[in-house]
This record gives structure tokens, sequence and C-alpha cells, in this order.
């Protein structure tokens, strides 16, 4: 009697299992999966929080599937302020987080039964959210040479002509990706549109961790301009003024929102700018009002204080970036040369990789570090590495925490 669109049961891992008798037992578990900035000791400015959410405008409801515009203008705004680019309102659609705007994307791209490429390595709630609108997943690799995490263009293109079968509808980039923190580049982005095109295919670009470059954006990337890290939109989503009205290029769409830019995800605000030829953007603009109308999800009260909460995230941003960089800080200290870990290099986000030797599966090494030394991290299958043995480490926790997990992660690898 129920759908298939997901494979019933999921019984719990043996990780999950061991983490939930830890808990139940009261043990103090060192956790190095916290993803929830809430969460991490960061300070909030809760008054002002609360008192932008005051608003006696939210008294009145006036639906807009969009998005109301005051909110798509304060989202417009934020890109131009926050990373230079013209960003036209009428491009962009609100969504209630980056999950719904996948969903509304594939409704838009695809039928059911069609194909979609995502990252390999990459975080595993696309299998879920595809799964759930009856839609499959390819991967492309990316890999790990030259000492940075790139995409295996040859790969993608050959993923993009398939077997004979059909090809794919969307192509989704992770940028910084999750949890390699490998960003696009210019010349890769030229090359990705030169692909899309080719296949027919639109580009998603998730690029909610843009903000947390390392080094961050204002100091800047160092290299030549084909090698500067890049947004999809980095061309402009609108011409400047005087421009011609046209736009070339495959179909885009950049995700972002404010649980991570601002680090606010209790407040359910994510976007969608649309980009790319005028007429087929334009098409999609329409089909996504009908999908956004069809659930107006937002709520009235974010939306009237989406300028607001745009500004307030600026200084938990900044506090964020500290965090992250401290603990990154930490890690490549404790991990010098010497050591039998290696600490993989990344452009960007709350994430860091590290090898360690492969004498054990990741399983049994993840499972001993919880079972005997309380901490937990995420095994390398988990975002399907293509190999062993990888561990990866949120850099949110709090610094001394962050820096006594280590420690036994380290005390552990080394015995």
């Amino acid at each position: 009697m129920f759908s298939r669109r997901l494979q019933w049961p999921y019984p719990p891992n043996r990780l999950s299992r061991l983490l939930e008798e830890k808990r139940a037992r009261g043990a103090a578990v060192l956790d190095l999966t916290e993803s929830n900035p809430t969460r991490v000791g960061l300070r909030y400015p809760a008054e002002a929080i609360a008192a932008a959410l005051h608003d006696p405008a939210v008294s009145a409801y006036e639906p807009a599937p969009r998005g109301l515009q005051e909110a798509r203008a304060a989202v417009a705004s934020w890109h131009a302020a926050q990373r230079g680019l013209r960003v036209d309102p009428d491009r962009i659609v609100l969504t209630a987080g980056s999950s719904e705007a996948y969903s509304y994307l594939w409704k838009l791209l695809a039928d059911p039964g069609d194909v979609v490429l995502v990252p390999r390595p990459s975080y595993p709630l696309f299998d879920y959210l595809a799964a759930l609108d009856g839609l499959r997943v390819a991967g492309y690799p990316l890999h790990y040479e030259a000492d940075r995490w790139a995409i295996d263009f040859e790969a993608l293109a050959a993923a993009c002509i398939g077997s004979g079968g059909p090809a794919p509808r969307a192509i989704v980039v992770v940028n910084p990706n999750n949890p390699t923190g490998s960003a696009l580049r210019q010349a890769d982005r030229a090359r990705l549109e030169e692909i899309a095109g080719r296949a027919g295919a639109a580009i998603i670009s998730d690029e909610v961790f843009l903000d947390y470059l390392d080094p961050p954006p204002e100091r800047g990337p160092e290299g030549a301009a084909g090698d500067r890290i890049a947004s999809l939109l980095a061309a402009a989503a609108a011409p400047p003024a005087g421009a011609a009205a046209g736009r070339s290029g495959a179909l885009k769409f950049a995700l972002g929102g404010l649980s991570k830019s601002c680090g606010l995800p209790q407040m359910k605000l994510g976007w969608i700018v649309v980009d790319g030829p005028d007429g087929p953007a334009g098409e999609a603009l329409e089909r996504l009002d009908l999908i956004a109308d069809t659930y107006l999800s937002v709520g009235t009260p974010v939306q009237r204080a989406a300028a607001r909460l745009l500004e307030i995230g600026g200084p938990i941003r900044e506090a964020i970036r500290g965090r992250l960089e401290e603990n990154l800080g930490a890690l490549r200290q404790a991990v010098g040369p010497a050591s039998s870990c290696r600490v993989l290099r990344r452009d960007g986000g709350w994430y860091a990789v590290v090898q360690v030797p492969a004498v054990v599966t990741e399983e049994d090494r993840v499972l001993v570090l919880l079972a005997e030394d309380d901490v937990l991290v995420h095994p390398g299958y988990f975002f399907d590495f293509p190999r062993e043995a990888y561990l990866v480490l949120s850099l949110l926790p709090e610094p001394g925490t962050f820096r006594e997990a280590l420690r036994r992660i380290l005390a552990r690898v080394e015995r």
C-alpha cells in the first residue's frame, strides 16, 4: 500500500546503533559530524533575530509564487554586496530551503524515470531527493590529483552520452563540494557549460558554501584568471545597464539560502537564481511559477524579515569563518609531515577530509573510534569516496572539542 520511491525498510547501520547506545548510557561523545551552527557555541544575536521577525505586515497574506518582491530584492542586493554579482530579482525564486529547491527543479526539468548527474564523492542526500521525485541518479567522478580535487570532465562527458539511453536532464555541481571542499574554477565553468550544452542538460549549481572559501573571498585566491574560483553566475545573472538583453550558454540554476550563508538553518529560506538564454530562462521561470504556486511553502514572516536577516547573518558568517579557520589550522598543525595521515587540500566549505592508513576498513575504524574513544566521525564511504581510507571531519565544533577529538583520532591511528 506504500510508494516504492524509497526502498523501505531502512534499518539503522552499525555506527548509528552504537551511537544510540552510547548516548542512551550518557556517554560524552565528541561529535565531529556536527553540521548545525546553532549547536557549536557560537554567539547568536537572539534579540535581533526576534526583532527582525516582529513585523506587523506578517498579519497579511499576499501569496506570490516566486516570493515577495521585497524579499527577492533583498536577495539580489545581498548577491551584489557579498559576491559582486548583478542578479535580477525577477530571476529569483524563493523556496523553503535548498532541498525544496532541488525538488522544484526536478519537477521542472525531468519526468519520472529520467536521469540526473551528481558528483561523487558528495553528500548522499541527492539519492533521496531524486528518488522522492521518481528520478534516477547517476554519478560523475571528482578525482584528486596535483594536490586538488577536480571534476573528471572526460568522465562527465561520457556520462552525458550514457550507454545509448536517454541523456541526463541535469548536471549537479556543488560549489564548493561537500565534503571535498573543491570549488569551481572559471575554466571549469566554461567546460561545464560546453558539455551541458552539447547534452541538452541544465546545470544546477549548489552554492550554499560559496561564502566559506579558504582564504575568504575578500583576500581572494591567487592564480591565473582561468584558475580563479567562480560562481556559476560569475558572468552576471543580469546584464549591465545598456547591455544587450540576450544571453548565451546553457540553462543554469544557482542555489543559495540563509541556512549556510547566514548560519540560520532554522529560518528555512532558500533561493534559486535562474540564468541562461532569455528564451529558455523565461520559460523556466513561467513553469517554476506554476510549481511554486502549487505549494506556496515559504512563510510570510521570513520573507518580510529577509533583508534584516541577511544583514544579521553577516557577523554570524564571520564567526563561522573564524571557527573554520581555527579548527583547520589546528588540524594542519596536528597532521604534520611526520604523520601517517594526510589532510587533503580543500578550497572551502565546512568539512575537511583526512586520508588515513588503509590497514583496517573505514567502517571498523569509525566504529572503534566511537566505541573506545567516544569520537564520532564520518567514514569516506558515506560520501561515496571511490576507495579507502578517509575520515570526514566537520570544522564547526568548539575548538576544545575539536582538538581533543583530533588528539584521540591521531593517537588511535598511530597505534
